[in-house]
């Protein structure tokens, strides 16, 4: 059993690896050449952080381990908020979560969290009907994310639009790289989750180890990229006149990632686990 753990802490080690030193890092890169916002470039590094999750939710539902998910997707939203938090305090950025459109975000990320808590708690049966709640509730939160924005950073989208006309020119070549690399590092992910598909198979049927010990494990180790890209988009902005930016960047990132667990990657969870146990 120690080697499978060994092997399982590896390949989740991997995963996360990859994903924050190539992707993450790759996919900043190529929406920095493309001349794109930073609340945009939050919202990609959300998705970008995320790909973990997608990967073990995906690899558990289609192993028979759906329990295992909604305490991977929980963990992962808890740690996430956690580590946010820490980061502002870190910065010193506490004066920019007091403006409206982040503390409604906030509230939008506590809510990512409440939702698979009171599923645990009250034990409550999520399946293909839910998929459409989740992907109503996905756009509900995105459209809530944008009108806020637009509503109470009028000052810091002006400010946005003058850092974007200051960078530097699309550049070809680097974009086309750019994808090539992202392209990669995707077939690169799915081999290594493919064997910790059968880690994860091990660890369950044939040693025994609960499905909620199994996601808890999983949303620690897959919550590290966004702690990373917390402190960085804070970071990249720090030098600037308005450090709100690299708030708005974070908590942008911070918000699309746990989104994306509970509504989009769940249901994922849902359609591949209804396949494979058809």
């Amino acid at each position: 059993m120690l080697f499978e753990f060994l092997k399982f802490i590896i390949y989740s080690g991997l995963i996360v690896l990859i994903s924050k030193f190539v992707l993450v890092t790759t996919l900043r890169k190529l929406a920095e050449s493309m001349q794109l916002k930073s609340k945009t470039v939050g919202n990609i590094a959300g998705i970008a952080t995320s790909i973990p999750e997608l990967l073990t939710v995906t690899i558990s539902s289609a192993n028979g381990l759906f329990s295992a998910t909604i305490f991977n997707v929980l963990s992962s939203n808890i740690i996430n908020f956690i580590q946010y938090i820490f980061a502002i305090l870190s910065n010193k950025n506490t004066k920019s979560i007091k403006n409206k459109a982040i503390i409604i975000d906030i509230l939008l990320v506590i809510t990512t969290i409440i939702i698979p808590l009171l599923i645990v708690i009250l034990k409550i049966d999520i399946n293909i009907l839910s998929i459409p709640i989740f992907l109503i509730l996905y756009i509900l939160f995105i459209v809530i994310n944008n009108k806020s924005h637009k509503k109470y950073l009028k000052k810091e989208n002006i400010e946005l639009e003058k850092n974007d006309k200051e960078k530097n020119n699309k550049n070809g070549k680097r974009i086309t790289i750019y994808i090539i690399t992202i392209l990669i590092v995707g077939l690169l992910l799915y081999i290594i989750g493919e064997m910790l598909g059968k880690v994860l198979e091990n660890l369950s049927n044939v040693f025994n180890i609960s499905q909620m010990i199994i996601g808890i494990l999983l949303g620690f180790i897959t919550s590290i990229p966004e702690l990373i890209t917390f402190f960085e988009s804070q970071k990249h902005h720090k030098n600037k006149e308005n450090d709100i930016l690299g708030v708005i960047e974070a908590t942008n990132n911070l918000l699309s990632s746990n989104t994306l667990n509970l509504f989009i990657i769940q249901s994922i969870g849902i359609l591949i686990y209804k396949i494979f146990t058809y």
